[in-house]
């Protein structure tokens, strides 16, 4: 999130452009994400230009929390659902997070693992390296001999 933008329109109801720059998502995936029920409740001028508020930015925030660690977005969708329903669904969105989390720290424990098994073939490549200059160096003394 960009602080400063942020801070400047704290006070202030966002249009949708201010909206992308606090939040980086472009113009569309806002518009997308309202098409799609991620966000809801949106005011509008008279004219019918989105306004948002600092709770749609808290909200937006944590969307792309969502999308950073990799969560579906139906899945996003289906959390979003639940917020609406409002605090009887709280012990069903913490479980999905739960489960969502547990997921994500699954992926990362293979990703650790996978970047041990090539971190161990670089230093494998790093000592061949070493013996094959070491040989080369060896063979040049033997045939100047």
């Amino acid at each position: 999130m960009n602080l400063k933008v942020y801070t400047k329109y704290m006070e202030k109801m966002l249009t949708i452009q201010k909206m992308s720059q606090v939040t980086g998502l472009s113009t569309h995936t806002l518009r997308y994400y309202e098409k799609i029920g991620l966000i809801s409740s949106i005011r509008r001028k008279e004219n019918g230009y989105r306004l948002y508020s600092e709770a749609d930015i808290v909200w937006v925030e944590f969307l792309n929390r969502l999308r950073a660690i990799g969560m579906p977005i139906q899945q996003m969708q289906e959390y979003a659902a639940l917020r609406m329903k409002g605090d009887e669904t709280i012990t069903q969105r913490r479980k999905m997070l739960e489960d969502y989390n547990q997921q994500v720290q699954q992926q990362l424990f293979e990703v650790k693992q996978n970047l041990s098994a090539i971190q161990d073939k670089i230093k494998l490549y790093r000592k061949m390296e070493e013996e094959y200059e070491r040989s080369k160096g060896l063979n040049r003394l033997i045939e100047g001999s």
